[in-house]
């Protein structure tokens, strides 16, 4: 399962992020986030305007597979107060490293559900007394529900997921032994070229096969080669 920054995907046209800026300076929050799921691969999907280093350190420690306020909101049809989650386990890992980086865990998140059983997670967050959140809170919760529905159904329009998932994120590793298997070497023979074994080879192709949706080597080395990732040999 992987996290992919759209921010990043080329010729999408992103101002997506802008948005999220905008709208944290009308509305009077510190950062603001959209996310989605894929429904076959689970991989998260979004934008977010949260410091560089924050992202970074999220995406290393894979918070996205366990961050309760995308899984937990993604099963409500109203917005969810991050309040909710405080005693789980999993949203202490996550806002204990979080206040390092200036992010506080008084938030709530915005989901919208698409036509197509899509659901979209428009996130704000903003570091002040308890009292002053419910206060804002209250105030802004309508702009917050048309904002959602605005980011969402813009996402969903410009064909950045269709594209970011047209371009499945295999590692340097991962392209690098798919490109020898298309050159007919065995996983002996890679892993004797690249000083590995060939268990951790048969890591990277399991990974690869599973990024790919394939069920074998040979379909998943076709799949890269039609994606552009690895060139025929």
């Amino acid at each position: 399962m992987n996290l992919i920054d759209l921010s990043t995907v080329p010729d999408t046209g992103d101002n997506f992020t802008s948005f999220l800026n905008d709208l944290c300076r009308e509305l009077g929050f510190d950062f603001a986030s959209y996310a989605t799921s894929h429904p076959i691969t689970g991989d998260v999907q979004g934008y977010a305007n949260y410091p560089d280093e924050w992202k970074l350190h999220y995406g290393r420690r894979g918070m996205h597979r366990v961050d309760p306020t995308l899984y937990q909101s993604a099963r409500s049809i109203a917005p969810v107060d991050w309040n909710r989650f405080t005693d789980h386990p999993h949203f202490r890992d996550v806002f204990f490293d979080a206040h390092d980086f200036g992010i506080s865990n008084c938030g709530l998140t915005v989901p919208v559900r698409g036509p197509y059983g899509e659901c979209g997670l428009l996130s704000v967050t903003r570091d002040c007394h308890k009292t002053e959140w419910k206060k804002q809170k209250r105030a802004v919760i309508g702009d917050l529900q048309f904002a959602a529905v605005h980011m969402h159904d813009n996402v969903m329009r410009s064909g950045v997921l269709q594209q970011a998932l047209r371009r499945p994120s295999l590692s340097m590793r991962e392209m690098q032994i798919l490109q020898w298997v298309a050159a007919g070497k065995s996983q002996q023979d890679i892993g004797d070229i690249l000083s590995i074994s060939h268990r951790t080879v048969e890591v990277h192709l399991r990974s690869s096969r599973e990024k790919l949706c394939a069920l074998t080597t040979a379909q998943a080395v076709g799949r890269a080669i039609g994606l552009g990732l690895i060139y025929p040999s």
